[in-house]
């Protein structure tokens, strides 16, 4: 007797569990896959000057001079740097003022920050694009650069930038600068 209740128990159990099981595996779902697309993070810079590189000097004049470094579109956001290095007379001969947002980092290098842009980001490095000749500068003093040419002041730029963070970390200006400094 006690096999002919158990008999049927256990055929009621399996159907039970085939009921369930078969209503779970109706109540299922599945996303689309997402494709993640890592790009490439990029800066790209320029150092250019339209009006060439020699000048004549006459003392007392100003000398258009328009060098200016370009942070490229879509660059990311980026310290730019320039280096200013001068001829060890031009001071003697010459003088120049560095162009309004560029902060001085150290002798002769100046810095600001650049956010992202979708558009080219020039930014001039001299005030008003000129250098000035000293009047003090005499014909004695020029004579000398005539016969002794490689004596003639220069007055060199380069540009560097370097991404502004690091993960969570942001660079401050004197750690960016050490990432390039020559």
């Amino acid at each position: 007797m006690k096999k002919k209740i158990f008999i049927p128990i256990i055929a009621l159990a399996l159907v039970c569990c085939c009921v369930i099981g078969g209503t779970i595996a109706w109540l299922t779902d599945v996303t689309d896959p997402v494709t993640n697309t890592f790009t490439v993070g990029n800066i790209d810079i320029e150092l250019d000057e339209t009006t060439g590189n020699d000048y004549k000097m006459v003392p007392g004049i100003t000398i258009e001079k328009d060098p200016t470094a370009t942070v490229k579109a879509n660059s990311e956001d980026c310290y730019l740097f320039v280096k200013v290095e001068k001829s060890a007379n031009f001071d003697t001969f010459m003088t120049f003022e560095t162009a309004d947002g560029w902060t001085v980092l150290s002798e002769g290098v100046y810095y600001r920050e650049v956010k992202n842009n979708a558009a080219d980001q020039p930014f001039p490095v001299l005030k008003d694009n000129k250098v000035a000749v000293k009047d003090t500068v005499t014909k004695k003093m020029m004579d000398a650069i005539i016969k002794a040419p490689e004596t003639a002041p220069t007055l060199t730029f380069t540009a560097y930038a370097v991404q502004m963070q690091n993960g969570e970390d942001t660079f401050t200006p004197e750690a960016a600068w050490a990432k390039v400094q020559p």
